[in-house]
């Protein structure tokens, strides 16, 4: 599992979890569990957006192209997002959403982790791997 090979072999499989990840999501943004947050929908559709270009599993430059565009739109909001938390705690004003593992601090760092690893495999991609 922590080898390259492995999320090359099943970038579809990943892309298919992107999506369920986005719209799950966005359900819960639309059913008010968690509160309208446009940083928060902008990663939410990024990872969506990504996760079909999985489902191509291409190696061509247009499509790695159009990934690192949306990729690294998402990524920096996404890090915006997550710097305003750094200021807060800073200024001494940060504290946890509750439940915790709401809070847009923290879903912003995995927003990051998650876009990154999802450049990485598309940009990546041999197109010698079936």
């Amino acid at each position: 599992m922590f080898h390259y090979d492995f999320y090359q072999k099943n970038i579809r499989i990943l892309g298919v979890i992107a999506i369920l990840v986005s719209l799950g999501a966005w359900a819960m943004d639309w059913l008010d569990v968690v509160y309208a947050c446009p940083f928060c929908q902008v990663q939410r559709t990024v990872i969506g957006l990504l996760g079909v270009l999985m489902l191509l599993a291409s190696s061509h430059f247009i499509v790695k192209y159009v990934a690192s565009v949306i990729g690294f739109f998402g990524a920096g909001v996404a890090m915006m997002q997550h710097f305003r938390g750094w200021v807060r705690i800073h200024k001494g004003e940060f504290s946890w959403y509750e439940p915790f593992y709401l809070d847009a601090f923290l879903l912003s760092a995995a927003a990051m982790f998650i876009l990154i690893a999802q450049l990485w495999i598309i940009c990546l991609r041999d197109r010698h791997i079936p």
